[in-house]
């Protein structure tokens, strides 16, 4: 096979791939898509499918997003921060020039059967109107090609630990965690209890256990998707209830 026509075959793969879907990384950043939803909503409010009840109780601001499935992980992307940059040299009209935003991603952004762009294998944020308008000026049809790449949470104070349930049920919400921030597994332990308890993914960034915890000092293990691990020790006082938020001394 000569030259020219491996170069060729070369550029009609590359070009199949954009048109089946498949997003291409350049220098670390990764073509989607954008749009923004809730525009009529208390941003704050946005916490969705991860289970976050307000974005800024949860340390992550107004700056958040849906993903489309391929980027969701049916969960497991939920706290992850991604920077995104819309394309200007695809669409000079709408697009900021060099403006930047980094988002949390905070909620699904479901596939509909019209082959909507959150469809598998898209990959699409759809963002919160004051995380929009930081990229992409007001006015189009609501959807800008854009460009992003993982980056590490960058939060204030420690790992918010949020208890709901009741006797040997409990819920735990786990928020403003940084470093990859978002949560591979994550570990239980009470002061009676003689070893780590592996907790479940309830749904979003809600963790559950099935052991009474009551009257016990609380302390906790992460590990995020990036490998790393942090041990939180004794983050909720014997005297918690449910309902009650506590955040740990320390910080990925």
């Amino acid at each position: 096979m000569g030259p020219i026509i491996v170069l060729l075959w070369h550029s009609l793969f590359i070009v199949g791939m954009f048109l089946n879907g498949i997003n291409c990384q350049v220098n670390g950043w990764i073509n989607a898509h954008a749009t923004f939803y809730g525009a009529n909503q208390n941003p704050t409010t946005l916490g969705g499918a991860c289970g976050y009840d307000n974005t800024f109780h949860a340390g992550f601001g107004v700056h958040t997003a849906a993903l489309s499935g391929a980027l969701f992980r049916n969960g497991e992307a939920c706290g992850a921060c991604y920077q995104l940059m819309c394309d200007y040299k695809a669409d000079p009209k709408w697009c900021i020039r060099r403006a930047v935003v980094t988002i949390t991603a905070t909620n699904f952004c479901p596939s509909n059967n019209n082959g909507g762009w959150c469809n598998p294998p898209r990959h699409h944020f759809d963002m919160s109107m004051p995380a929009f308008l930081r990229i992409a000026r007001q006015g189009n049809e609501g959807i800008v090609p854009v460009i992003y790449r993982r980056v590490p949470c960058k939060r204030r104070g420690g790992v918010h630990f949020t208890l709901r349930g009741q006797s040997n049920f409990n819920l735990i919400m786990i928020s403003n965690v940084g470093g990859s921030g978002d949560i591979k597994a994550a570990w239980v332990r009470g002061s009676r209890t003689r070893s780590w308890v592996s907790m479940n993914r309830n749904w979003g960034a809600n963790w559950q256990s099935n052991i009474d915890l009551r009257s016990q000092t609380l302390s906790f293990k992460l590990t995020l998707v990036d490998g790393k691990t942090l041990q939180l020790f004794n983050v909720v006082p014997s005297t918690w209830r449910f309902g009650q938020t506590f955040s740990s001394s320390n910080q990925f």
